[in-house]
């Protein structure tokens, strides 16, 4: 938890806090302080309320101190499925509980996750439903555990086991973090299983289980509400105590857990033949110290210091010199009662991890030997005060914040002491925690490796011991998910079944937008915004992808990705150097439609910030040895995509979509015979041809004015001379006359992923809008949308399933994607293909009102963050909409009907009009497919082999 938090606050002379009931200041500054107030009710309940009257929404978060490291072997799983089942249905908002009304009150979307040591629920919502959500969150911790029944607990593990196909199963390296733990931790140590729990323990969860873990732990004396953005204290106050008093307090006291380490008594290496690893990766790890531990904060300096920039010692070394893989990753985990430091490669194609061995222990020689200077620290320390007024963009990372620490400190001001704690960081203590946790000490290697190709793993390594699933037609318990829950409901001294109305509706507040230009040609986009000391901009570059020729695809991508690899007066480690010490972050990378250079900075640092850019800019170094490195990190990316049946799914449904002659249908990395043929000298005249500021944009959000935005351009206007640039157009196809079924094999693949759709509409498209609020109900309202309701919540055949159109200047596609259980493809589809051919004629009043309020009152959180405003921006520049777009498009929802739905399904979501994509197992799933009536499906590889066990 630790790593969520470390991006929320990390600055102590910026943090002042008002804390308790009395409201007293702790610790002020003049500069920021983080205003809070928190009360503890009756039954334990600890009520943290924040303000922040910058946009009129409000962040609510509930956070229930309870994990996985409360469960027992056996019964794995219980907290993150408690996750999922607290959005279903509760005694009072019935069914589809808070998800539903989510849709209706214009919500973020309600939303959880789960750790080893809490689970959190949240969202942010327009102002006017501060009550409702109130309501509704002690709907959830009070009068909810009598919903859940069989079939319901049923449903929703197989979504859960779902989930954990998806996230583990059938991704690359999925299984690491599982045998991690197993031996990291003993048998009977809280962290020894997975948040995920296994798919047995799900599987084997009673009723009676998971009401007795429920009314353990979802108790109000284990639980934090935080109340965050634009609210008033007192009436806020009041809702509280009206519909939290009256739940009971636990029955059973609920001690802390008592801090253990991991143990590891010698070094045991382990290794596993990975289905979907094409590269080889190596993962070693120390057990270190819980949060907040005082040597945890060196353990994160040290761990970014090895492996963060050019001028660390792993980089130099395993990057640099030997030339064994692109970047490396180390990172310190703390959470509440162990941590642990991992260091991760993956290397290059066909690498013996020996080798990678051999260069880690060089490395940590260096580091011995050389130390960590104060510079070095410095300027490590230097980007966490940028970090900090991020975390504080918006009211639901304060939120997160607050509840955090008030979770596991009893103290939502914490964070004053955890920052001075970071900003007190010696190099003494960095070399310290080196010598305490890291030099000579045992640990944990794995090594996950290619098919058939254990012989480059460690040498040593034994076989892990990882469950693989079996793809058996039929092997799931069936259930009726229709069936209602009959119980008595629990007692309340006022009719809790009222829904309570809404406050004053807020007010859409559109940013006001200035637009200027250079005498070069750039144009300027900006938005002012003080809330925060920072600016966020872009410098965006069209063409991208769109001008390179088919025997250099990657070209775009390998110019963006040299452009930050040093300047002409600076090496890639000065400029890396001269950035951090900054605090700033500057980010080059290529699209499909442009080449952009973004960048975030503290607003006194804006002009330093921005003569960077310009040097990138103006002046790259077109390093030969840095060229090579990006070229062989780029060919380990594209190797490994091609085990990744996303990636797969991707790749291949866009070649379907726009066709194998359209630029549009290629990967944006190329393929790995083009950039292993193209050359510095291809990147160098595709820099001269293309970036130039005649087809360039700048969109800048953040504490700075319009003029000193453009007083700051005089020298790029001077020295970026403009050149004329010709982006070609390509025709998107129309949509097939036929369905055709298209299937990609990917061998024991535990999920199949679909991508089922049709070229469609381009955004500047009179009915593209339009477009996307008939879909809302089919398939982009989430939870409130035909394809979630049926296939995860009605039958537990995905995780999740999503519609929506795509598009930009070109016409984009209509596409539906999911990840189902392989098991399930063929029913997967066919429910897919009903839901399609019944919604023009089955779209109803109530879907109709439930889009309206939604679209609408949405819009109260349209430009809460920076990043939303330079999408607004983004969206002005690219489409030439005017500043209040937002208000046309509210037009359309109003006038919206359910003649123009009809009409707009009928001529978009045509299912005999579609492309039907399945990449999964040919061996068990690709016959099924002929069941869903659109002939033979057409097999797009090789029948590859079955893979035995």
């Amino acid at each position: 938890m630790k790593n969520i938090l470390f991006t929320f606050l990390l600055a102590a002379s910026f943090i002042g806090c008002e804390n308790s009931s009395e409201e007293k200041t702790e610790e002020k500054s003049p500069e920021l302080s983080i205003n809070y107030k928190k009360i503890t009710l009756d039954n334990g309940l600890d009520v943290v309320f924040h303000v922040d009257k910058s946009d009129p929404v409000v962040a609510v978060e509930l956070m229930v101190h309870v994990g996985s490291a409360r469960e027992i072997e056996g019964r794995t799983g219980f907290a993150h499925l408690f996750e999922h089942l607290l959005f279903l249905e509760s005694e009072n908002l019935g069914k589809g509980g808070l998800d539903k009304m989510s849709a209706r009150i214009g919500g973020s979307g309600a939303n959880g996750s789960t750790s080893r040591d809490r689970t959190n629920y949240l969202q942010t919502v327009p102002k006017d439903a501060l009550e409702k959500m109130i309501w509704a969150e002690a709907d959830k911790l009070g009068y909810f555990i009598n919903t859940v029944t069989d079939p319901v607990l049923a449903k929703e593990k197989q979504v859960v086991k779902n989930e954990k196909r998806q996230s583990v199963d059938n991704r690359p390296y999925g299984h690491n973090q599982y045998v991690i733990g197993k031996n990291l931790y003993p048998k009977d140590h809280p962290y020894n299983w997975q948040v995920i729990g296994s798919l047995e323990d799900l599987q084997n969860a009673t009723l009676e289980d998971v009401k007795t873990f429920f009314k353990k732990w979802y108790v109000p004396n284990n639980s934090t509400l935080v109340l965050s953005g634009d609210i008033d204290v007192d009436q806020a106050t009041e809702w509280v105590h009206k519909y939290f008093d009256e739940i009971p307090k636990g029955t059973e006291e609920i001690p802390a857990l008592v801090k253990r380490p991991g143990k590891v008594d010698e070094i045991k290496s382990l290794y596993y033949e990975d289905n979907f690893a094409r590269v080889p990766q190596l993962t070693m790890v120390w057990p270190s110290v819980p949060q907040f531990h005082e040597d945890s904060y060196a353990l994160d300096v040290l761990a970014q210091y090895l492996t963060s920039g050019k001028k660390a010692p792993f980089n130099q070394v395993l990057v640099d010199d030997l030339k064994l893989t692109s970047n490396t990753t180390m990172y310190n985990y703390t959470s509440e009662i162990a941590g642990e430091t991992q260091l991760i490669i993956r290397a290059f194609n066909d690498i013996k991890l020996d080798t990678i061995k051999a260069g880690v222990e060089k490395a940590f020689a260096k580091f011995e030997a050389e130390g960590i200077s104060d510079k070095d620290l410095n300027r490590i320390k230097a980007g966490q005060e940028t970090n900090f007024y991020q975390g504080l963009s918006s009211v639901l990372g304060k939120g997160t914040g607050l509840a955090s620490y008030n979770t596991y400190t009893g103290n939502p001001g914490f964070v004053s002491e955890d920052i001075k704690k970071t900003l007190a960081v010696t190099t003494e203590d960095v070399m310290n925690v080196y010598n305490k946790y890291i030099k000579n000490k045992n640990y944990i290697a794995t090594s996950f490796v290619p098919k058939n190709e254990a012989n480059l793993a460690l040498t040593g390594s034994v076989l892990a011991d990882v469950v693989e699933e079996k793809i058996v037609i039929g092997a799931e318990e069936s259930f009726d998910p229709k069936i209602a829950a009959t119980y008595e409901k629990t007692p309340s001294s006022f009719d809790r079944s009222i829904e309570p109305p809404y406050g004053e509706t807020p007010s859409l507040a559109t940013p006001e937008v200035y637009k200027t230009s250079l005498n070069n040609g750039l144009k300027i986009f900006g938005i002012e915004n003080d809330e925060v000391p920072l600016v966020q901009f872009n410098v965006t570059i069209d063409g991208g992808q769109l001008l390179e020729s088919m025997d250099k695809l990657g070209v775009a991508n390998l110019t963006a990705g040299i452009l930050d690899k040093g300047t002409k007066n600076k090496t890639v480690a000065e400029l890396e150097e001269a950035i951090q010490e900054l605090g700033a972050n500057i980010n080059v990378y290529s699209g499909q439609e442009e080449i952009t250079i973004s960048a975030t900075t503290l607003a006194k640092n804006y002009d330093q910030t921005l003569a960077l850019v310009q040097e990138i800019l103006l002046e790259p170094r077109f390093d030969d040895s840095e060229f090579a490195l990006l070229k062989s990190a780029t060919i380990a990316r594209l190797r490994q995509e091609e085990a990744s049946p996303n990636s797969v799914a991707r790749n291949t449904y866009n070649e379907l979509i726009y066709g194998k002659d359209n630029i549009r249908s290629k990967n944006n990395l190329g393929t790995v015979s083009s950039v292993e043929s193209i050359t510095l000298e291809d990147v160098k005249t595709f820099y001269n041809n293309y970036i130039s500021p005649s087809v360039a944009k700048m969109l800048v959000v953040g504490d700075i004015s319009e003029e000193n935005v453009t007083n700051s351009l005089a020298s790029l206007n001077d020295n970026w001379a403009a050149k004329e640039v010709t982006i070609p157009t390509y025709t998107t196809p129309e949509a097939p006359e036929k369905p055709t079924v298209y299937f990609y094999d990917i061998p024991n693949a535990k999920q199949s992923v679909l991508q089922f759709g049709a070229p469609a509409l381009a955004a500047t498209d009179d009915d593209f809008y339009a477009a996307s609020v008939m879909n809302y109900i089919l398939g982009g309202g989430g939870f409130a949308s035909r394809l979630t309701q049926e296939l995860r919540e009605g039958k537990g055949y995905t995780y999740g399933i999503r519609s929506g159109f795509s598009g930009t200047k070109a016409k984009g596609d209509f596409t539906i994607s999911s990840g189902v259980r392989s098991n399930v493809t063929l029913e997967s589809a066919q429910a897919v293909k009903k839901i399609l051919e019944e919604y023009p004629t089955t779209f109803s009043d109530k879907d109709l009102e439930t889009t309206k309020s939604f679209l609408i009152k949405s819009n109260a959180r349209a430009f809460e963050t920076s990043r939303a405003k330079l999408n607004m921006l983004s969206n002005m520049s690219d489409y030439g909409w005017e500043s209040d777009y937002v208000k046309d498009r509210e037009n359309i929802v109003n006038t919206m009907t359910k003649e123009r739905i009809s009409e707009l399904a009928n001529k978009y979501i045509n299912p005999n009009k579609m492309i039907w994509l399945v990449v999964g197992d040919a061996d068990t799933q690709l016959e099924r497919m002929k069941e869903l009536g659109y002939g033979d499906p057409v097999l797009l590889n090789e029948r590859q082999k079955k893979i035995k066990k």
